[in-house]
């Protein structure tokens, strides 16, 4: 075995999958979604890690702003916002 064929196995690791998860591992690549199930799993730790990373420093600057609207009596009521979405909703619909 040479080198670079060696080194492929560095870092390499067997996992047993739920059959249902194995079978939609393998129906995203079908459809192209990734190369490989190790490209699959590589992207989904790699999402998961920064889950857990995230500080939600990104958020800091909405909390504050929304703070300041709450200070300032920017604020409506919660069925308000509902009857407001729900227009936008239908509006959007309408366009679609």
């Amino acid at each position: 075995m040479d080198f670079a064929h060696f080194a492929s196995y560095i870092g390499a690791m067997n996992i047993s999958l739920p059959k249902e998860q194995l079978e939609w591992l393998e129906a995203e690549v079908a459809a192209g979604r990734f190369s490989s199930i190790d490209e699959a799993l590589t992207i989904a730790v790699a999402e998961l890690k920064a889950l857990q990373d995230d500080n939600l420093a990104w958020a800091k600057p909405y909390v504050e702003e929304a703070r300041a609207e709450v200070a300032r009596s920017e604020t409506i009521k919660g069925d308000e916002f509902l009857k407001w979405l729900q227009e936008r909703t239908d509006g959007l619909q309408r366009r679609g």
